[in-house]
């Protein structure tokens, strides 16, 4: 099979030795190739086998910490690594604040080697009962200002250009529209403090408990308009939204224009899509028709445990992902 390449015609060589050079070479190229074949499958063996395995998605999907630990171990540099090689481009981290200088510099130094995007960090305000800003209490605001300027120096380090705010519980002793006003005053405070910097708060309405007082998509809409900055936006997490409202999609385009970040979660149970009611495929068909160039946190869990479990949650997003 080789000896079309084998051309000795310009130069003698006696015929036992040429007979004995060429045995060996075609051993030893069989012998490379079966290295080869090996280490492929055995490196297979750690990933998933679609045809399209490691390819990028159509839209930019961000995994988090512990999401790979199975594949790549506890050290989230190296699931990073590997998110990398299964054709993720993001990532997210909700715990970035609370990392040391260091790691949230190696994070970003990782980001920027391997050409990845950073996804949102959660601004650091207290807790939503101790800290609302519906309250309007100078000393919540200031906790709030704190973690605004704290999220400019993570900023620097990891890259990230997006925090996630959370207004805190419903104040009960306030009417809304007062409890309204509050957040939104406290909120253009903080953006005088992100927007030089180009980072994006993205207001998050959740789903967690009914004490909270952003809870719904047009809600978040009207605040962002009122504060009326670029860095006021809206992180529109599918999940959650699928609870409190349903009609996912009409309230999509009812809030697009406010909408900077989207995170994922089939529901019920918050895993990966095809585990729920929720139809991904279409939904992020509609994203992706619509020109979304942003990131999409896969802020859930896995559905089953295990490289196992993590295989089949590539394998989840491969097949949502084609929708093209």
């Amino acid at each position: 099979m080789f000896e079309e390449y084998l051309d000795y015609s310009n130069i003698f060589i006696p015929q036992t030795f040429h007979r004995m050079q060429r045995k060996k070479f075609i051993q030893s190229s069989l012998m490379g190739s079966a290295s080869l074949l090996a280490s492929g499958i055995a490196r297979a063996g750690n990933g998933p086998k679609e045809p399209n395995a490691g390819q990028p998605f159509h839209l930019n999907y961000a995994t988090h910490d512990g999401m790979f630990k199975n594949h790549a171990g506890n050290d989230f540099i190296e699931q990073i690594k590997f998110a990398y090689e299964q054709g993720f481009r993001a990532i997210e981290d909700n715990g970035l604040m609370g990392r040391s200088p260091e790691q949230q510099q190696k994070i970003g130094d990782t980001l920027a080697k391997l050409g990845m995007g950073m996804g949102v960090f959660v601004l650091d305000k207290g807790g939503n009962d101790e800290n609302t800003l519906a309250a309007g209490k100078p000393g919540h605001v200031e906790v709030f200002l704190k973690g605004c300027r704290g999220a400019v120096e993570a900023s620097k380090r990891c890259g990230g250009k997006l925090a996630t705010v959370v207004p805190g519980d419903f104040e009960r002793n306030l009417p809304e529209g007062i409890q309204a006003a509050n957040v939104i005053l406290a909120l253009r405070k903080g953006v005088e403090i992100l927007e030089p910097h180009g980072i994006v708060m993205v207001l998050e309405p959740l789903s967690d408990n009914p004490d909270l007082f952003l809870r719904t998509a047009d809600q978040a809409f009207a605040i962002c308009k009122a504060v009326n900055s670029p860095s006021c936006k809206i992180l529109f997490d599918m999940y959650h939204i699928q609870r409190n409202c349903g009609n996912l999609i009409r309230h999509i385009d009812w809030a697009y224009d406010e909408v900077a970040y989207f995170q994922i979660g089939n529901n019920p149970g918050r895993n990966e899509p095809g585990t729920g009611e929720m139809d991904y495929k279409n939904i992020f068909k509609h994203i992706y028709d619509k020109g979304f160039k942003g990131i999409l946190g896969m802020e859930h869990g896995n559905a089953k445990p295990g490289k196992d479990g993590e295989l089949a949650l590539i394998k989840a997003y491969r097949e949502a992902d084609d929708f093209v």
